[in-house]
């Protein structure tokens, strides 16, 4: 112990705010990061394999499962009739089956399962069923949904003024519709969870999942059980990006249910084909709309129409449907709107939470919009933009939500400078004149995205810290570690509020027996949610450790403070081990939860009235692309961006997450396309045929700053912003370069592009502006 004369706050090194690398960076790039494939099988493990239709509509009239039985290795065949609790894996409607029974929706969905010694065997045996179907004519577009009539949900809408009149005394009206395409999460690690049977029906399940409450429930319904009696344990999965937020479950109950039966270890590995088949992905969509603007082009009234390719059960489409919605505005002020969706069921898998979760969809269509606009008036589509951007006076959204922290109009005046806009856009003007088959586009687009969960409830984190007397502390919470950087984070705060290096912070494996009913790690609230939860759970240990400082130097409580791994009390100075200590010996707790649940948020769905996000995350991104008009080929040159993550806590991860996230939505708008068949097969179920952006997609020229923020107005998490999923929607410049590019082809004529812009897509287009011509 030693006397300081006054305690120095420069001194101090703040842990929040710093470029730390991501806690698991070295074992990432060396290969030593265990994920749970790589964990140690307990001895006696079994492995399962699934047995799955080959249609995608019908009744099941039989099954022969007499060669899969008798097949080397297989111990058990698991059907339906097997589960002795409920047979169900969806997060809330009840209509998603762990195993079919009596009838198949789609192509691919599981009907038995192997159980056998090795994942090989287990494999081989699956492939030996024969399950007999009585097959009908499968939905499998959104059109052959709409002629069905069928929907997984009621339809829904915005509704704002009176869209219609404006439409009819309009000075001018715009049309147009736009197919959005879907995309694979292709995340690294594939589904997999590993299943350990424990004393009096307890289940221990290790899964790859964004939410181990909701396996905990899923598999605890499925064995009849209560939740108590299973914990669901992650500590890091290999990417998820939504798709293991309800995907996760339904691998889960089937390694519990083989581990129940066999009263063995069990562990599930989807293979990559059966993984791309059977589990959901972005939904894609047709968005139809008309739009009524002025002389100027600034808009008076929309009404827009989302047809949503569902799958065959709900999932979560309740939820991305809304969020669609929700976004369709983007950045712009739509005086009278109708905004409205329609939720297709059809006999495909069905489709899920992705990054973004609707959002992107939404955001595409406004952008769209803005595109048209602006080439049918032969206007810079940046102008048309700025016209049509939320202002004061013009910042009220069409479900009723004031903006009080709108920066786009700064962000993208910075950008738009920073990335010398004007002078490229005029050099590719000429350029384009001069080159009769490469054309340039260029696209500077914002991206305002919503920040909370807009189903109320999933709007809370806890947290779990303890210190030890050695001054190092362990953290636990609820959240989810997919590689986004959150655990580095988390851990990064609660070394700020002790005051230690953030390397004495020792972060553990999520677990449902440590933070009980967690929501998902999921709409970008990660860090907003575990980390209050966290800082709240340290801060009672400070405060606790701050009374017995004070007391034992005769210091003022408010005169005590943590900082660079020692504890400052008047003139005396203790290293924060050293106090640790003194508080055991002292019988003080060391331990505490902590809980936090997003305030302000009163969205009710019911009457589409009150707040459902607490703020925005705001951004814009300038893309430059070179367009082969005689292939269809395109490479981006250039990317500029700003994106806002407020006082960012970690800058290096932030980063990170915007580079990432950008490249993800550029796979999305140009090179990855689902393609089923007539048949309902989904043709493009391996790398072979589905093209995530690799290295040399990625710009050379690709400039990422974050916003030079004061911090965020409201009081989050060191004032911090979200980051996992608003990057993703700063690709949409690159679509609207593209559609700039062709659209010098034919001046006044829109390119009728969808999305992906794939070669091909974009080659339909080109042939069809020269026919236009």
């Amino acid at each position: 112990m030693n006397l300081s004369p006054k305690f120095d706050a420069a001194a101090a090194t703040a842990e929040v705010g710093r470029a730390v690398a991501h806690d698991s960076a070295a074992r990432h790039v060396s290969g030593s990061a265990p994920y749970i494939d790589d964990m140690r099988e307990p001895a006696g493990t079994v492995h399962l394999a699934p047995g799955h239709a080959e249609v995608a509509k019908g009744k099941i009239a039989g099954m022969d499962l007499s060669a899969v039985k008798a097949a080397p290795g297989v111990i058990a065949v698991l059907t339906a009739s097997d589960i002795p609790g409920i047979n169900d894996c969806s997060p809330a409607m009840g209509d998603d089956p762990i195993l079919a029974d009596g009838e198949v929706h789609f192509h691919g969905q599981v009907v038995f399962a192997v159980v056998a010694e090795t994942r090989d065997q287990a494999r081989r045996a699956a492939k030996l069923g024969k399950i007999m179907i009585d097959a009908a004519a499968p939905a499998v577009t959104v059109e052959d949904g709409e002629a069905t009539g069928e929907t997984v949900l009621p339809p829904y809408e915005f509704l704002r003024g009176t869209p219609d009149e404006e439409m009819d005394k309009a000075e001018h009206t715009v049309t147009g519709t736009i197919r959005i395409g879907g995309q694979e999460h292709f995340y690294l690690e594939g589904q997999v969870a590993m299943s350990v049977p424990g004393e009096g029906g307890e289940m221990l399940v290790y899964s790859s999942t964004q939410h181990p409450g909701e396996v905990q429930h899923c598999v605890a319904k499925m064995l009849g059980q209560s939740d108590a009696t299973v914990v669901c344990e992650c500590r890091r999965m290999g990417g998820a990006f939504g798709g293991k937020e309800s995907q996760a479950a339904q691998w889960a109950a089937l390694s519990a249910l083989a581990a129940r039966v066999t009263g063995r270890p069990a562990k599930m590995r989807l293979d990559r084909d059966d993984d791309m088949i059977m589990t959901g992905k972005r939904h894609d969509m047709r968005a139809d709309y008309r739009v009524a603007l002025d002389a100027r082009g600034v808009v008076s009234a929309v009404d827009m129409n989302f047809a949503s390719r569902c799958g065959y059960s709900a999932d979560l489409s309740l939820g991305v449907n809304d969020r669609t919605l929700f976004h369709a505005d983007n950045a712009y002020f739509y005086p009278h709107a109708r905004i409205a969706s329609q939720r297709i069921r059809t006999n495909t898998v069905s489709n899920t939470a992705f990054r973004g979760f609707g959002g992107p969809q939404g955001m595409v269509c406004a952008e769209r919009m803005m595109d048209q606009i602006a080439i049918l008036m032969d206007a810079d589509p940046l102008t048309i933009r700025k016209r049509n951007f939320y202002a004061r006076g013009r910042d009220v959204t069409p479900y009723g939500l004031k903006l009080e922290d709108n920066i786009m109009a700064a962000l993208v005046r910075e950008l738009e400078k920073t990335s010398e806009y004007k002078t490229r856009r005029r050099d590719i003007a000429r350029f384009n004149k001069k080159s009769k088959v490469l054309k340039k586009g260029i696209a500077l687009t914002p991206v305002k995205f919503g920040i909370s969960f807009t189903l109320k409830h999933l709007n809370q984190a806890g947290a779990l810290v303890h210190v030890y007397t050695d001054g190092s502390v362990q953290v636990n919470h609820g959240g989810t570690e997919m590689g986004q950087g959150l655990y580095i984070k988390v851990a990064q705060v609660v070394a700020e509020e002790f005051g230690i290096p953030v390397a004495t912070v020792k972060i553990t494996a999520t677990t449902t027996e440590k933070v009980p009913n967690a929501a998902p790690t999921a709409a970008s609230s990660g860090s907003d949610i575990n980390g209050m939860a966290a800082k709240r759970a340290a801060g009672a240990i400070r405060d606790r450790m701050a009374d017995l400082a004070a007391k034992l130097h005769q210091a003022k409580k408010s005169d005590v403070r943590f900082a660079g791994g020692k504890v400052y009390a008047g003139n005396a100075e203790m290293s924060f081990a050293e106090l640790a200590k003194e508080c055991f010996l002292d019988r003080i707790s060391l331990s505490s939860t902590g809980f936090y649940s997003t305030p302000k948020i009163t969205w009710d769905r019911n009457t589409a009235t009150g707040r459902p996000f607490l703020y925005f995350a705001y951004g814009a991104s300038c893309s430059e692309v070179t367009v082969d008009t005689l292939t269809g080929e395109m490479r981006i040159n250039r990317v500029d961006i700003v994106h806002d993550v407020g006082r960012s806590l970690n800058p290096a991860i932030d980063i990170g997450q915007i580079e990432g996230g950008f490249v993800q939505g550029m796979g999305w708008l140009t090179t990855e396309e689902l393609v089923y068949d007539d048949q309902g097969l989904l043709r493009t179920h391996a790398p072979s045929t589905y093209k995530i952006p690799t290295c040399s997609d990625v710009p050379e020229d690709f400039r990422v700053n974050l916003w030079a923020s004061k911090g965020n107005r409201e009081n989050t998490i060191y004032r911090s912003k979200a980051v996992g999923e608003p990057p993703l929607m700063l690709a949409t410049s690159v679509f609207s370069a593209i559609t700039m590019a062709i659209a010098s082809l034919n001046k006044g004529v829109v390119p009728p592009l969808d999305a992906p812009a794939t070669p091909e897509a974009i080659m339909r287009a080109v042939n069809a502006m020269k026919v236009e011509g």
